[in-house]
């Protein structure tokens, strides 16, 4: 017997650590050059094989690793499936491609990859050390309307959390009419499997690869916490209802996610507007007539870049006309439905975790108007006093005031709605609301709309010079630095009250209180826009019982 094989044998035989292990084996494997990994465990063992990462800006950086089988071929439009395993260490030093898009120009989290219909990839960042474990772990969810998208953008990078003794995860989720996708001979195959929410599915494996392999890197599978941002708050809402997502984390951060009706909710089959029926529209625009196996087939073998059909978020809304359907499938435990309506519905339903949630000041507003006046008499007998509240100085712009009632009824309100239907069940909830605006654009007049939907990103991540650049000023550092505080005490204890930081209200609706953060600090405080609020919630529930009485 050789040398290395008595060491590996008696390494095999110690009861220690596991990750260490691994990286000691791997050493031993892969010679003298990454002996290394004794003091740093830069090798790991995950499901298909050991991977290598390396130390990156004083953190330990795994990127591009597999959670599931490319889903390509046979498998586009299937859940995902296991790795295969490979031989010897992957590298992990670089993103897998971003899932399959039309880049959409001046996205604000510019993706770096060439997408690719190959894209179930998932990075992870870790402290430095080989004795950390245990360790808090947040998963990442990325927004872009479910059509862009990726974890390569710089604004993502997870350093900032490892340093602060977090392991941070990244995944990609398959995008547009590969992510949202039915058609009668996919349902008549079924065989107990799911349909439809491809995207869902994905997040679900990638959440369970976390329960698997997060021990690998230090992490904690019993203190996850996931958030995202716009469709990844989205997304976030909906495995807080995912009765599939139980037990797979134990917090959730959503920011910027919504909660009433924004994207159609299609049912399955059963009606011209159906999925099943958009995706023959689909095939129809490609020349595939029929339903069955052979339409199917064809449907699988067409290119990516011709089947991804010119899609972003420029071109959501023609897209739907084509066969695109605009987002999730109601189909059980993907997707039930839109928060507000499934929590009023179901009180207990769902996972009862601690969330914190929120929304930005100048967050999306869709509004058009002819007019002022135009513009609040769509509140009917309130539009004087929606006038008064969201224009109490009269000197708004038309474009200012549509984008302050937009983003009122699309993003603030329904976060304040997902508030209080937590809370009242008994739920921790923290609100939020991000009311900075960077130096650099605060006197322009995209600053003077407030801070924008997505600006928060990059002061939670605290990579915000990763955006700004040069523009980055001090007070922009600041605030980054102390809002990524709150998110990394709320994932390391559920409560977010970092030291020397004013503490956090718990949200209740009685008291209405929650965290602005603006250029004087981050402030507790009782909601100042609550009138507005209010008649956006009014207006929202009227609007939703019109559509109720229209569907029958």
């Amino acid at each position: 017997m050789s040398a290395k094989d008595r060491l590996l044998g008696r390494l095999r035989s110690l009861r220690t650590c596991g990750t260490i292990l691994v990286a000691l084996t791997a050493a031993v494997a892969l010679g003298p050059v990454h002996a290394r990994t004794v003091g740093y465990p830069l090798v790991a063992r995950i499901e298909g094989g050991l991977v290598r990462g390396q130390i990156e800006r004083g953190v330990i950086a795994f990127k591009g690793m597999p959670y599931a089988a490319p889903p390509v071929g046979a498998l586009r439009w299937a859940p995902p499936q296991p790795v295969r395993p490979w031989n010897g260490v992957r590298p992990a030093l670089a993103y897998g491609p971003d899932c399959m898009q039309v880049l959409f120009p001046g996205d604000a989290a510019p993706e770096r990859t060439v997408p690719q219909e190959n894209c179930l990839y998932l990075n992870v960042w870790r402290p430095r050390g080989a004795s950390l474990y245990r360790l808090p772990v947040m998963v990442w969810i990325y927004g872009g309307g479910f059509v862009n998208g990726g974890t390569s953008p710089a604004v993502y990078n997870g350093t900032r959390f490892a340093r602060d003794g977090v392991v941070l995860v990244s995944f990609n989720y398959r995008l547009g009419n590969f992510g949202f996708f039915a058609f009668p001979e996919l349902t008549r195959q079924d065989r107990g499997q799911m349909l439809g929410d491809y995207a869902f599915m994905d997040q679900l494996a990638a959440l369970r690869w976390v329960q698997h392999n997060i021990r690998a890197f230090g992490g904690n599978p019993h203190n996850v916490t996931v958030f995202g941002e716009s469709a990844g708050g989205m997304s976030v809402n909906n495995l807080l209802i995912s009765p599939l997502a139980v037990g797979l984390f134990q917090r959730a951060i959503i920011e910027s996610g919504g909660g009433r009706p924004l994207f159609p909710a299609r049912a399955l089959t059963g009606s011209p507007s159906s999925a099943e029926a958009m995706g023959v529209r689909l095939a129809r625009r490609f020349g595939i007539l029929g339903q069955g196996v052979l339409a199917l087939a064809r449907l699988r073998e067409l290119p990516a870049s011709r089947l991804v059909d010119g899609l972003n978020m420029a071109t959501m809304t023609a897209a739907e006309q084509n066969g695109y359907v605009g987002g999730p499938i109601r189909f059980d435990g993907l997707y039930e439905g839109e928060p507000t309506h499934v929590y009023a519905e179901h009180p207990d339903f769902g996972n009862h975790v601690p969330v914190m949630l929120g929304a930005n000041s100048g967050d999306l507003g869709f509004l058009q108007a002819k007019s002022i006046h135009a513009l609040f008499a769509m509140f009917g007998p309130r539009a004087a006093q929606a006038r008064a509240a969201f224009d109490p100085s009269g000197r708004l712009t038309l474009q200012q005031a549509a984008w302050r009632v937009g983003g009122a009824l699309t993003m603030i309100e329904p976060a304040r709605a997902i508030a209080h239907d937590l809370s009242s069940r008994g739920q921790p909830v923290y609100e939020y609301r991000f009311s900075y605006v960077a130096t650099s654009i605060r006197h322009t007049p995209l600053g003077k709309l407030g801070a924008m939907h997505a600006s928060e990103i990059p002061y939670v991540f605290d990579t915000v010079r990763a955006y700004s650049g040069e523009r980055t000023s001090a007070q922009d550092e600041r605030v980054a630095r102390q809002m990524h505080a709150y998110w990394v005490a709320f994932a390391k204890t559920g409560k977010p009250d970092p030291k020397g930081l004013p503490p956090w209200p718990r949200y209740t609706a009685r008291t209405d209180r929650l965290m602005n953060f603006t250029g004087r600090g981050p402030v507790p405080e009782a909601d100042p826009w609550r009138t507005r609020l209010d008649l956006a919630e009014w207006y929202s529930e009227q609007r939703e019982r019109r559509h109720a009485r229209s569907a029958r």
